[in-house]
Order: C-alpha cells, then sequence, then structure tokens
C-alpha cells in the first residue's frame, strides 16, 4: 500500500515536472527573478515605515565601516580602498564647504572623466546634501553652455584633463558659477584650484544632518540624455531611481566576491548607477578605466582578475572585431551585463570568449520602465508576465512612423498591437512608478508624456522606442522612432538591415539609415560602412547578401564607404549627419554606390548616374 502511494506520488511528480518544462519553461527563471523584485521593493517600503531613509551614499558609508580595507577601486595600478574614498570624498566635501560656499539643495556640475576623483567630488557634494550634475565630456562650446545653463549650478568642477574644454567656454560661462579644476595651480581667471585644498583639508567625517533626506524621491543627480532628438536634457535622478538602478548587479546574480570592469563613461547612467552603485549595493571591487581600449580589453580582465562586465551599445562588436588571439577564452569574466547587444554579435561574443551569462536589459535614464533578461535568452532584452506588470504596467501600441504620430481609432483612444507586431512602448505613470523629467522647463518633460491614451484621465510615459513582443513574452527591441524609415509603403528597421550587413566578414561598422530623393514617397534606404582592416569591399558580395536577407523594400539603394564611423560618448551611432549630406557625389568625398539589380552588384554612383536618379529618368 505503502509502496504504491510512493510510487503514485513519484509519479505525479514527474507529470508535474514535464507539465511544467514544456508548458512554462521559464516558470522558476520567473518565480526567482520575482522574488528578487519583491525582496527590493519591501526593502525601500521597510525603509519608508521606519522614518528612516538609507540611501546608496548611506550604504557605501557603512560599507567603509564594515570593510575598511577592501579595494573598491582598481585604476591605472593603484588600489583605492573603501575607506580611502570614504576619508577622500569628506575632504572634498569639508573644502566645497568652507571655502566653496555650498549648502543643501545646491548643484555642483562636474565635468571630469573616468577617474576615482570624479567619485570623489561626487560622493563629497551628496555628503553636503547637493545635487549633482554630469556633464559629458565630449560635447563642447554651446551644447555645453547649454548643459550647464540648463541644471544652474552654484559650482562647476572640471578634470585636470578637461581644463582645455573649460577654457573655450570661459568668457561665456554664467559670472555667479564658481569654477574649480582638479589642479594644484591654474592661470585661467577666477578659477580656483581643488587638489591642492585637498592636502590640508580634514578627512573626518562630515555631519550626516547635511545629507539625510525625508523623502526617497527628492533629486540627487542630474543626467544628461544624448540629445539625439536636440540638445541634451537634464534629466532628474531621484534617490529612488538610484537605488532601484544600483539593484541590477545583485538581480542578475552578482555578489561581494565580484571585480566588476567598468570602461563606460561615468557622466552615463549605466557605469554610474548600475556599476558604481551597483558595487556598493554588493560591496564589491570596481576597475576603473580612463577611455574603452579594445585592444587591451582583455588584458585588463586578466591583470585584475575581473569576474563581471558591463557593455553598451557596440562595445561587444568591437570586441569581435578585434584580430583573434590565443588565449581569448583565458579569462575569469562569467557574466556580461548591458543594452543594446545584437543577435549575431551575442552568438559570436559566446564563440570567441567564452560560455558567459549575458544580462540583457533595457532602460532609459530618465523612464520608469526596465525589463531584464533573466533567462539569457539570446537576442531578448528582457522579459514579462503577469505578476511583473501588475508591479510595472506598460503597453506596446500602434504607431505611424512616416508621419511620427500615435495612430488612434474613431474613438479618439490608442491601439495595442498583437503579440509579434512592433509598437510604441509606453509605460504607465503611476505613484508606485514615477516620472520625474527633465530640469529647466516644462515644456520637454511634458513632451514625454501621453495623456487619454485608453482611457480619460490616465498618464504614460513614451518611451521613443518600438518593441515586440513574442508569444513566449520575450520582449525585443525593434528600432528607435526616427532611425526607422518608410520606403514603398513598408516601415524599414535600420537595426535589422545593419544586423544583415554585419553578417559580412568584411565589414567592420555599417550604419543604415533614410534619404529622401525627388519624385519619391519616404526615404530611399542608405548604408555607411567602415571596412575591417585589410580588408577590401566586395560589392558583388554586399549585393547579394541584401537580397538574399532582406526584403525588396529594405535593401540599401546607396552605399557610402567611410574610414570612420563617427558614433556619439556611449557608442551610438551619428545618423543625422549622415541623412543630411544625402548621396550626391559632386559634395561627397568618400566613395559612394548604387544598388543595380541589372547588373547584380553595387556599381559606382557617377555624377551621371546621380542626375538621372534626381530628376526621375532612372526609377528606383
Amino acid at each position: 500500500m505503502l509502496s504504491s502511494w510512493v510510487t503514485g506520488a513519484a509519479a505525479g511528480i514527474v507529470f508535474l515536472h514535464l507539465v511544467q518544462k514544456f508548458l512554462f519553461p521559464y516558470f522558476w527563471l520567473d518565480l526567482n527573478y520575482l522574488l528578487k523584485v519583491v525582496i527590493h521593493g519591501l526593502t525601500l517600503e521597510s525603509y519608508r515605515l521606519r522614518g528612516k531613509i538609507f540611501t546608496v551614499l548611506d550604504r557605501f558609508v557603512k560599507e567603509a565601516e564594515r570593510q575598511p580595507r577592501k579595494p573598491f577601486i582598481l585604476y591605472e595600478g593603484n588600489v583605492h580602498t573603501y575607506q580611502d574614498v570614504d576619508r577622500r570624498s569628506n575632504r572634498v566635501a569639508h573644502v566645497l564647504l568652507q571655502e566653496g560656499a555650498l549648502k543643501k539643495g545646491d548643484t555642483v556640475a562636474l565635468l571630469m572623466s573616468n577617474e576615482p576623483d570624479f567619485i570623489h567630488v561626487w560622493f563629497g557634494a551628496v555628503k553636503l546634501g547637493c545635487v549633482v550634475a554630469f556633464l559629458n565630456i565630449n560635447i563642447h562650446a554651446k551644447s555645453l553652455l547649454h548643459c550647464i545653463s540648463s541644471c544652474e549650478p552654484k559650482m562647476l568642477v572640471v578634470g585636470a584633463d578637461m581644463v582645455g574644454t573649460l577654457k573655450e567656454i570661459l568668457p561665456s560661462l554664467q559670472k555667479d558659477i564658481d569654477v574649480w579644476v582638479m589642479t594644484k595651480d591654474c592661470t585661467l581667471p577666477n578659477v580656483k584650484t581643488l587638489l591642492d585644498k585637498l592636502e590640508a583639508a580634514s578627512e573626518d567625517g562630515v555631519p550626516v544632518n547635511l545629507r539625510s533626506v525625508n523623502n526617497l524621491k527628492s533629486s540627487v543627480l542630474y543626467i544628461f540624455t544624448s540629445g539625439t532628438t536636440g540638445l541634451p536634457k537634464a534629466a532628474v535622478i531621484t534617490h529612488l531611481q538610484v537605488l532601484k538602478g544600483a539593484a541590477g548587479l545583485w538581480a542578475f546574480g552578482a555578489t561581494a566576491n565580484d571585480i566588476i570592469y567598468i570602461t563606460l563613461p561615468l557622466y552615463h547612467s549605466s557605469a554610474s548607477l548600475l556599476g558604481i552603485g551597483g558595487c556598493i549595493v554588493l560591496g564589491a571591487t570596481i576597475v576603473l578605466r580612463k577611455k574603452f581600449s579594445a585592444s587591451q580589453f582583455w588584458s585588463d580582465c586578466k591583470k585584475y582578475n575581473v569576474t563581471v562586465i558591463q557593455h553598451i551599445g557596440e562595445i561587444c562588436r568591437y570586441l569581435c572585431n578585434q584580430p583573434v588571439k590565443e588565449g581569448e577564452k583565458d579569462h575569469k569574466v562569467r557574466m556580461a551585463i548591458g543594452n543594446g547587444l545584437r543577435s549575431d554579435v551575442w552568438q559570436e561574443f559566446l564563440v570567441r570568449f567564452g560560455d558567459l551569462k549575458m544580462c540583457e536589459f533595457y532602460a532609459a535614464t530618465e523612464g520608469n520602465i526596465c525589463f531584464m533578461n533573466h533567462c539569457g535568452k539570446i537576442g531578448s532584452v528582457g522579459r514579462t508576465n503577469f505578476f511583473y506588470e501588475l508591479f510595472f504596467p506598460f503597453d506596446l501600441i500602434k504607431y505611424d512612423i512616416q508621419k511620427d504620430e500615435l495612430i488612434r481609432n474613431k474613438h479618439g483612444w490608442c491601439e495595442k498591437v498583437k503579440k509579434g507586431e512592433a509598437g510604441l512602448l509606453i509605460s504607465k505613470v503611476n505613484v508606485k512608478n514615477p516620472f520625474f523629467g527633465y530640469t529647466g522647463s516644462k515644456i520637454h518633460t511634458e513632451k514625454k508624456l501621453l495623456h487619454e491614451v485608453f482611457k480619460k484621465g490616465d498618464l504614460y510615459f513614451n518611451t521613443g522606442d518600438l518593441m515586440v513582443q513574442d508569444k513566449e513574452n520575450f520582449l525585443y527591441f525593434w528600432d528607435r522612432i526616427g532611425d526607422t524609415y518608410r520606403w514603398k509603403g513598408e516601415n524599414v528597421s535600420t537595426t535589422e538591415v545593419s544586423d544583415v550587413i554585419g553578417m559580412l566578414d568584411f565589414i567592420q561598422d555599417a550604419n543604415v539609415y533614410g534619404v529622401p530623393v525627388p519624385g519619391h514617397e519616404g526615404n530611399v534606404g542608405m548604408v555607411s560602412v567602415v571596412l575591417k582592416p585589410n580588408r577590401s569591399l566586395d560589392l558583388k558580395q554586399m549585393y547579394e547578401q541584401v537580397v538574399m536577407y532582406l526584403p525588396g523594400y529594405a535593401c540599401p539603394i546607396f552605399l557610402r564607404l567611410q574610414e570612420i564611423m563617427e558614433v556619439t560618448g556611449t557608442f551610438k551611432q551619428q545618423k543625422f549627419k549622415l541623412v543630411s549630406e544625402g548621396f550626391n557625389p559632386s559634395s561627397i568625398t568618400d566613395q559612394l554606390y548604387f544598388l543595380d539589380r541589372s547588373k547584380k552588384s553595387y556599381v559606382p554612383l557617377t555624377k551621371e548616374l546621380y542626375e538621372k536618379i534626381f530628376s526621375g529618368q532612372l526609377k528606383l
């Protein structure tokens, strides 16, 4: 009797296991991720109920007390322990308080490249209760002045290697901004030096009441968006957003024993919130590099015993484009965390560099929605389910790319797309998922909000991204609004086209965009390519590749060969300049080619051929 009961129970367990495996294959992975979301939410709620706000900086100070001698930052061969960073940031705070006359709520703008003193100044200012604005070190002149004025800082701190940039804007800088440079001396007028004063400053702790906050929704950082649709905007980052961003490494499975390699610019949220903040939450160690280097990347990983790497945009592809070397898999890296990784690069990366855990996620600096690919499915930016949508409600809605506007039905409401179709990702704005917007004019904030979407009174954040959700509830980035063009009545994804062209072994970079042609509706496809070193352009193979893998309307009609591909500070390809330059061989010095279906190849775009296209004699 007992044996039959045991046999039946065992059979039942096996049956349930098989049902779960075939009908709910991601159940345990989903459950594990959901539990982490709940745990993190309960932790934040417990702070609120106890009336004690515990920020990431508070966590850092505690870690400095708990493990003072543990390395926090490894930089250019030097070790900066948790205690070292805590004490030096105290010195910064004392100097800024005494000689800079900073007070709680003031804004400090930071123009520094990746170096430990970036973190020291950041932490020191926040210890005084100030808001810190991270300035993009790659912008200059009017754009930089715009960024500085938009966050209205009382003080500007500039790194030693950025003094040249400061010199450019100093005559136009507002006179009421206190300017400091991280040097011991400076000949620029009305500019103070910080490095010399740190030597004499106290390293004693700063009174806790200066940095204490009563609400997690109070501002602590301003991080600038890339400004692809105009001048950069300063996104308001609250303590709540910092806590959420800092939980990312932990959520993916990183631990206190990990060593995290950061090559991304610290002014970007991925490096500062996920990287630095995540390291603090774990009590781990970071390896900081001044600038990303594809040739030195794996050497650094081996030298510092790196176990977790961060990537964004095209970093993984840059690494795959490096010449193959012996022992490429001889490293301790077990996890790669980032976003913007194409499927083909993802697969090649694993083949080249080992079976790493690839942790892809989707998030926007100012956004109120985040997806994490906790299952490791290649190409996906994340996964959703019923329970996740209870916490973070979102939808994918129909969008007219050509008109660049929402598609509303006869009743004025937006409509959701079907699974498998591309739709605009929108996230509901409510008390639990607020949108804090940007500093300065409220117009910028209002433009990112959608009203009356499905019913009267509802409010959503417009991510500006087109996404696809498959039948298994995995989400895929399809394209950015504006990076998509319409040709022959069809919407063309630039990401899809560049993925196909990137499969060619002689292509290093492929930047796809649409250009207007007189007499034609929409924009015709054009691709700018950069070749791998010591490789030549095979025009016939290029033709065969696009014709084989792409629908006719998606095949780039024009081809431009460049030596260098222009990218932003976060490795995003620049398109707008290329679009404005078009395909005129009289004004473009780069080699241009035309897709000639009669010759089954790309052929040189001559002035005569251009005139025929421009005048309409040659139909596209």
